[in-house]
């Protein structure tokens, strides 16, 4: 019986060992596995928190980017403000160096009767603008409160439109009455209205010239007519 009892007691001791050291073993498993999972979470983690981190930067380049654009469609604006500035001040340029119509506003007119060639009359117009003005055609005349203007001697008319520079003049000379007495209805006059025409009959030339006669006023009668405007003083007398 005793041997029995040693026999029992000895494998119950073994059975009780190897049980303790499958559960240590089984204990050992789960915590390296618990480790492990650990692992993972904190590596996970960390790897939201990079991409966090990354798309807050992604978000500032986007910032930036638009910042930047929005500069350069400034600067195009401004490059295109400045252009559309240039271009008109070239225009003006433009307009400035091929010039404009001579009228009252621009030039100053005299009226000067003449001794040679008797009855005559020249008018002189010189420039006081800042650019080229043009003397288009006939001064278109009125002595006193006449309701007509005298004609124009068709054979007088240059081959050029008359220019003037600044500072310059142009001149056509008006042949007042007949030098022979011929002409009709003759009277004298005190007030003169010289009018410029355009390059075209539709232009509007609306400031005249009032050069002023002699205190005694001059004589006309029917006879009367004009020259177109002429370069030189010469030509205009030479009618």
């Amino acid at each position: 019986m005793s041997r029995i009892r040693n026999s029992r007691t000895r494998l119950l001791t073994a059975a009780a060992t190897v049980a303790i050291a499958a559960f240590s073993l089984t204990a050992c498993g789960e915590d390296g596995s618990g480790v492990r999972s650990e692992g993972a979470s904190s590596s996970s983690a960390s790897s939201s928190q990079d991409d966090a981190k990354t798309n807050a930067t992604g978000s500032k380049s986007d910032t930036d980017v638009s910042s930047e654009s929005g500069k350069g469609s400034q600067a195009g604006g401004s490059d295109s403000g400045a252009s559309a500035t240039k271009d008109t001040k070239d225009a003006k340029g433009s307009e400035d160096a091929e010039g404009v119509t001579c009228q009252g506003s621009n030039t100053k007119t005299v009226a000067a009767p003449l001794n040679r060639p008797v009855n005559h009359m020249l008018l002189t117009v010189t420039n006081t603008g800042s650019s080229n003005c043009y003397l288009y055609n006939y001064p278109a005349v009125r002595f006193g409160e006449a309701q007509s203007v005298p004609p124009v001697i068709e054979e007088s008319k240059p081959q050029a439109v008359v220019t003037l520079a600044p500072g310059e003049s142009g001149y056509a000379s008006v042949n007042l009455s007949a030098a022979d007495g011929s002409g009709t209805n003759g009277h004298t006059v005190k007030s003169l209205t010289v009018y410029f025409q355009g390059r075209t009959a539709d232009e509007d030339v609306p400031s005249a010239a009032h050069p002023s006669l002699p205190a005694k006023g001059v004589y006309v009668d029917d006879s009367l007519k004009v020259t177109y405007w002429q370069q030189s003083m010469d030509d205009a007398i030479s009618w």
